[in-house]
């Protein structure tokens, strides 16, 4: 059943998002919302392991967070508002929300 997983702790404060990235299934969805999207810095060792994931697995980061935080999205990253975030919660089958 595709999850959509919500993550908006930076990955350098926990293990949140290495704990994530090893229950994403093949279908499964990642969206980055507040500090999550830290892991989109360019050379970091979050950002590596985004880039391995399975092509299946999709990458999303909430376009608001990235624009406050100056940070570019990787090709792999589709940036979303707000709106196009309540339509990713009723696509997937299930929404996670690592708090």
């Amino acid at each position: 059943m595709p999850t959509l997983h919500l993550l908006s702790h930076s990955p350098f404060a926990d293990d949140r998002l290495n704990s994530c990235l090893r229950l994403l299934g093949c279908a499964d969805g990642l969206l980055l919302s507040g500090d999550a999207v830290y892991a989109l810095s360019a050379g970091s060792a979050p950002h590596q392991a985004l880039e391995q994931l399975p092509e299946g697995v999709e990458l999303f980061a909430l376009a608001e967070d990235l624009d406050a935080r100056g940070l570019a999205v990787p090709a792999r990253v589709q940036r979303v508002d707000y709106p196009q975030f309540v339509a990713l919660t009723c696509r997937f089958a299930k929404v996670n929300s690592w708090l």
